[in-house]
């Protein structure tokens, strides 16, 4: 009615959805429509409609169906199994299967849980009935030393060789091609392509950069970085990087059978003005920031990055980072309790990625239980780690969305639409989607299997704490990249951050590709074993991603070409205002 009237509204207009509180005050005594009031009731409505996810918005981004963010109906029943076959989640096809098999492995794990209480010293039961554990701390990483005396303690190398001899090892120039690939097939020349890298890479700025850099300009480098730098252009650099790393033997020391990776955010500051950043006062002040929200394996290669608000929860963005890249796939990922929540526990979980968080106040986590498993049973079994009083899964929501569930881990294991895009959509209706909550009940029971485990396994507590302090080191290393203008971002739109934070990464990704290329180059020539196995060790309990041996900084030159000083000191003593 709105739209064919062209907003014209008169008495004739439709009140149906008009509430009975809200209806007696449209009309005035002679019974005349109030139009403003109309049309105040009817945006509020339109407005709670989208968030409930009833009403759609065609074209938008944001609130579509989210139907439209899944592989669409037609294409999913006529290619079903097809589509189940190349995700690899033939064993979620039928969710009978699937339930019969979680009871039984829930069960188990109870049993496990509550018969190793009694001799392990490391987990004790609390008077309030909750369990209390301690986590031994590993032999401590020599961050410092270790790797420094194998690469050489008196040698400090300017950051352009670094890149200029990764730049000629893994070719990452060829990635940089202008966005008119038709026109322009030159590619950058190297200097240009050192001194952007920098330029925004160490947060020096473009301009200052091209002023402070000889025979390049200003001018250049801002046309370089407007027509050859790319979110894809600098993924693919840190992808071949990446590639070589993994080709290398030496990175394997620092791995055991299953990958582990792990990601976390780091708080900027954005100091002009800028839609995308959000006000902290905890990180901020009375600033505005963002979060850089970076992913690591055990062998300290950085994986994916991605600019993200403060306001927005990490745990919506970590099934991006793990999709991402195919040189890294993660058999066990690990976050803080910001990057956790019950429905990536689910989706990470059923896409073959152990999900292992270090949730904050684990021992207040609710445990679950099945209908068929009640918590009676378990307390007549002497269990003292107990499901939750009345915390049972919810089968009937699962039965009845799992072809949509299905459908959803196909989508995202086949990089159809990115995890955070639905996640987003469904976290913003109002009321819980059907499919979320099956999701959050897929995720309890991934969850309380897990919590079993890590309340009973010290050396799985033990391996997230090594991995979450290797995503911390990488914080500080992005702090000694990233230094300049006070680490605050000079750019303002979530695109510029994202470019200049891939351009840290390929710094960072350079200097760790040339430490495993320097040491493994140095073990080659070794022909002492006692020697060899020396180094190894100090290897293993040392960490490549070191960095105190890289001139950050640039040169000084103290051989001034003036003996003098200009200034004509006379003329300004004299000089009176």
């Amino acid at each position: 009615y709105y739209k064919d009237k062209k907003g014209k509204i008169t008495n004739y207009a439709p009140t149906e959805f008009v509430s009975e509180k809200d209806n007696k005050w449209l009309f005035d005594e002679k019974g005349e429509l109030d139009k403003s009031l109309y049309k105040v009731i009817l945006y509020r409505e339109i407005s709670n409609h989208i968030k409930a996810g009833s009403l759609n918005l065609k074209y938008s981004d944001k609130y579509k169906s989210i139907d439209e963010y899944l592989i669409s109906s037609e294409k999913w029943n006529s290619s079903k199994s097809e589509l189940i076959e190349r995700a690899n989640l033939k064993e979620f096809k039928f969710v009978k299967g699937f339930l019969t098999n979680f009871k039984n492995i829930l069960s188990d794990q109870y049993l496990k849980t509550n018969q190793g209480i009694g001799d392990n010293t490391n987990l004790k039961i609390g008077k309030d009935g909750k369990p209390r554990i301690t986590t031994p701390k590993l032999n401590d990483v020599d961050t410092n030393n270790g790797c420094i005396e194998v690469l050489g303690s008196d040698q400090y190398l300017p950051l352009i060789n670094i890149l200029s001899e990764i730049r000629h090892t893994t070719k990452i120039g060829d990635v940089f091609v202008h966005y008119s690939r038709k026109t322009f097939k030159n590619n950058l020349s190297d200097d240009v392509l050192y001194a952007a890298i920098i330029g925004l890479g160490c947060n020096i700025g473009i301009r200052k950069m091209g002023k402070i850099s000889k025979g390049i300009g200003a001018d250049k480098l801002e046309y370089a970085v407007r027509w050859y730098f790319s979110k894809e252009n600098l993924d693919e650099a840190n992808r071949r990087i990446l590639a070589l790393i993994n080709s290398l033997s030496l990175p394997k020391i620092f791995s055991k059978d299953k990958l582990h990776t792990s990601s976390d955010g780091q708080k900027f500051n954005v100091s002009i003005p800028s839609l995308h950043a959000r006000y902290s006062y905890k990180y901020f002040g009375f600033g505005k920031g963002v979060s850089a929200y970076s992913f690591i394996d055990d062998q300290s290669k950085l994986f994916y990055n991605t600019i993200i608000s403060t306001s927005e929860r990490e745990a919506g963005y970590v099934l991006d980072g793990l999709m991402h890249n195919d040189e890294i796939e993660s058999n066990i990922h690990s976050t803080d309790t910001h990057g956790y929540s019950e429905i990536v526990f689910g989706i990470c979980n059923s896409l073959g990625i152990f999900f292992a968080p270090r949730i904050k106040n684990h021992k207040n986590q609710l445990l679950y239980t099945f209908k068929s498993h009640p918590r009676k049973n378990y307390q007549q079994k002497g269990y003292q780690i107990l499901p939750a009083k009345g915390m049972q899964i919810d089968e009937t929501i699962l039965d009845t969305q799992w072809d949509n569930v299905i459908r959803l881990l196909c989508t995202i294991k086949l990089k159809e639409v990115r995890a955070s895009e639905i996640l987003s959509r469904l976290s913003s209706y109002s009321k819980q989607h059907p499919l979320y909550k099956a999701l959050k009940e897929l995720g309890r029971i991934y969850k309380t299997i897990f919590l079993l485990r890590y309340y009973s396994e010290t050396p799985l507590r033990q391996a997230i704490e090594k991995q979450l302090n290797k995503v911390e080191l990488s914080h500080l290393f992005a702090k000694a990249v990233f230094f300049g203008n006070n680490q605050e971002f000079k750019v303002s739109t979530k695109e510029e951050q994202e470019i200049a934070l891939s351009c840290r990464h390929l710094i960072q990704n350079s200097i760790i590709l040339w430490n495993y290329l320097f040491i493994s180059e140095k073990l080659s020539k070794i022909e002492s074993k006692q020697e060899y196995d020396r180094i190894i060790d100090i290897l293993k309990q040392s960490s490549v991603m070191t960095w105190q041996h890289i001139n950050m900084h640039g040169e000084y030159d103290f051989e001034i070409s003036n003996k003098e000083s200009k200034f004509d000191l006379k003329s300004i003593l004299e000089f009176q205002i």
